[in-house]
């Protein structure tokens, strides 16, 4: 019989999907990892195991133990799906203005959620800072101990991706990768991935696709943290260097606007079967930019970060876009009446 010990056995080894539109459009291969295929449904499942697993080594956590993490969701699912499978609790600070969907995700798995208001990470009740404290005062009282997951700075989260993503990406692509990019939220997918990729096959190009509203494309092409314009996106966007980002700089830096993403969300739930999130739509196109300048006959991953079933009630909601001035397809408002051939009876 095959079969997994466990669901942490799920997490990874997700295949890469060829993008067809994006490959198309450049001559080259793009190819998207299928993060959202993991058992939290996204790329954060891989630094939540490693993050608790580590914790354990370090004998921070015993049964029963509380791991607190600031989180825009995806990490927090992650964090909670792993720990009731080891037999942990989560405290998950996230703030007021994310999802419903991912809310609703984390009150179903079991986390205790604590929603704050989002102001800025220089603000000393920003939700990250808010969850340090947070497990500072638990680890005081927890008898089991309590730790703070810290995804940010605990580089623990860039291991994940070294020691798996680059990986498995590598061995897929039978080594020919020549490209990797997408978006930064903590930066362990980027750097982690980046350096993995650049350990196996130096001369891999590393890119950042970045949203508007985060700081990283200034800092990365012209040395400055400064940011312009907001973005709708959840779970990416930078607006300092954090401890994953340390010494790693990527070759090519991209900014993407909000159109520009929702246009290939939308084109790919019409064309292509795939019903993605914002991140991911940052991501593509961050992946075309990298396959124009490369040129054709190129191999470009990048991220398929989570489903598009965790923003329904903003990105695939018209009047939420046109509040935003953003894009609504045609096929989502589209009606269709039938005269349904019910049977006498």
């Amino acid at each position: 019989m095959a079969f997994h010990p466990s669901v942490l056995d799920a997490i990874g080894n997700t295949p890469l999907i060829r993008l067809k539109g994006a490959s198309q459009a450049t001559g080259c291969t793009i190819l998207g990892k299928a993060e959202f295929l993991n058992p939290g449904q996204s790329v954060k499942d891989r630094a939540a195991l490693f993050i608790i697993r580590d914790a354990e080594k370090k004998g921070l956590l015993r049964p029963g133990g509380v791991i607190v993490e600031g989180t825009a969701g995806n990490t927090g699912i992650g964090l909670t799906l792993v720990a009731k499978a080891l037999g942990y609790r989560t405290v998950i600070v996230i703030p007021e203005t994310q999802s419903q969907e991912k809310k609703d995700a984390l009150r179903l798995l079991g986390a205790e959620l604590v929603e704050v208001p989002a102001v800025p990470y220089k603000n000393p009740n920003n939700y990250v800072k808010l969850s340090g404290r947070l497990a500072a005062q638990l680890a005081k009282t927890e008898p089991n101990g309590a730790i703070w997951a810290n995804q940010f700075d605990n580089t623990v989260n860039r291991d994940a991706h070294i020691a798996t993503t680059a990986r498995e990406i590598y061995k897929q692509t039978a080594g020919e990768v020549d490209g990797f990019i997408c978006a930064v939220g903590s930066g362990g997918t980027l750097a982690g991935t980046g350096i993995g990729l650049r350990n196996l096959k130096p001369g891999v190009k590393i890119g950042i696709a970045d949203p508007e509203g985060a700081a990283l494309y200034e800092y990365y092409k012209n040395g400055e943290l400064k940011s312009s314009g907001s973005s709708i996106t959840e779970g990416i966007g930078q607006g300092r260097i954090t401890a994953n980002l340390e010494g790693f700089t990527p070759d090519f830096a991209y900014q993407i606007p909000d159109s520009e993403a929702l246009d290939i969300v939308f084109d790919l739930v019409e064309n292509e079967g795939l019903c993605l999130g914002g991140s991911s739509g940052i991501n593509i196109a961050g992946a075309i930019r990298l396959a124009r300048d490369l040129g054709p006959g190129h191999t470009i991953v990048t991220i398929l970060c989570d489903y598009g079933n965790r923003y329904q009630s903003k990105l695939f909601n018209p009047d939420f876009l046109r509040s935003k001035n953003l894009p609504v397809p045609t096929w989502m408002e589209a009606a269709t009446e039938y005269a349904v051939p019910f049977e006498p009876i």
